[in-house]
């Protein structure tokens, strides 16, 4: 759990403590009042527990303070939606961004992403991962740490291989003649993609060019065990959280799958774009 998101609870459990307090009702009896366990009370104030929005209506109302609702609801609203600056992120560097997401894949059995733009990281090799990450820290003129951070994004990679996991992976067929790096490091990543296809954990789809589609293309974003959708901005990074924004990334994701190629089809789109490359 993010210290944003964490900070955010408490701050919450804070107001729901002050709204508690104003009934003159100790914990056990306003959780008699509500009907609820006497512990989720105090998990709730103490930001051990993430309310519902029904949590928060039903509060306001034993608080005597309906009009306290709307403001309830707005709290939570800000917490399933987490927005980390990447200044602040990388401000020590990518080694620590790349770790974390280690462990964001390590905890999740099930993975459904997008991207449009670029090769994603589960899927790079170190050459292609090495330009993204000197381009980037260039950009945001952060520390300069690309071996440890290239190193920890192959660390990531391990998941694909474990007992257990799923990755439904979508790619733009844009991301395939994307050149961000010299031509003979984009044909080895091409080649990376192309070993990719059949392997047990992973389902790669590539959308073409000339796909019916229903929406347009948008941006790269990756939903974890139905529970929560990671999207990267050029600035900022966001975790969504909410029921409705996990459905909502989740109904975009089966409108660009529907458009999607496998197999021998993707096969042949990427090596349509290696062959496109200028390798003399």
């Amino acid at each position: 759990m993010s210290t944003d998101f964490q900070s955010g609870r408490e701050a919450l459990g804070v107001r729901l403590r002050e709204l508690r307090a104003g009934t003159g009702l100790l914990g056990k009896d306003f959780a008699d009042l509500l009907g609820w366990q006497r512990s989720k009370v105090s998990r709730l104030e103490n930001g051990k527990q993430t309310a519902t929005p029904a949590d928060l209506e039903a509060w306001a109302l034993a608080a005597g303070a309906p009009g306290e609702a709307a403001d309830l609801q707005s709290r939570l609203r800000g917490l399933e939606s987490q927005q980390r600056s990447w200044r602040r992120q990388l401000s020590s560097g990518h080694r620590g961004v790349q770790d974390r997401y280690v462990a964001e894949y390590r905890r999740t059995s099930t993975v459904r992403g997008y991207e449009a733009t670029v090769v994603p990281g589960l899927f790079q090799t170190p050459a292609y991962a090495r330009h993204l990450l000197i381009h980037n820290a260039e950009l945001m003129n952060s520390p300069r740490d690309t071996d440890a951070a290239v190193n920890a994004r192959m660390k990531r990679q391990e998941v694909l291989y474990e007992v257990g996991k799923t990755f439904r992976v979508l790619i733009w067929e844009g991301a395939l003649h994307a050149l961000v790096c010299p031509t003979e490091v984009m044909a080895g990543q091409l080649d990376r993609l192309v070993s990719l296809i059949g392997l047990s954990a992973v389902s790669l789809g590539v959308v073409p060019f000339g796909a019916q589609l229903k929406l347009t293309p948008k941006h790269g974003f990756w939903i974890f065990d139905e529970e929560r959708v990671i999207v990267e901005t050029i600035s900022t990074e966001f975790q969504l959280e909410s029921a409705d924004d996990v459905a909502l990334y989740g109904r975009v994701w089966d409108r660009l799958e529907e458009g999607a190629v496998y197999g021998p089809q993707a096969h042949r789109l990427i090596a349509r774009a290696r062959g496109a490359l200028d390798l003399a």
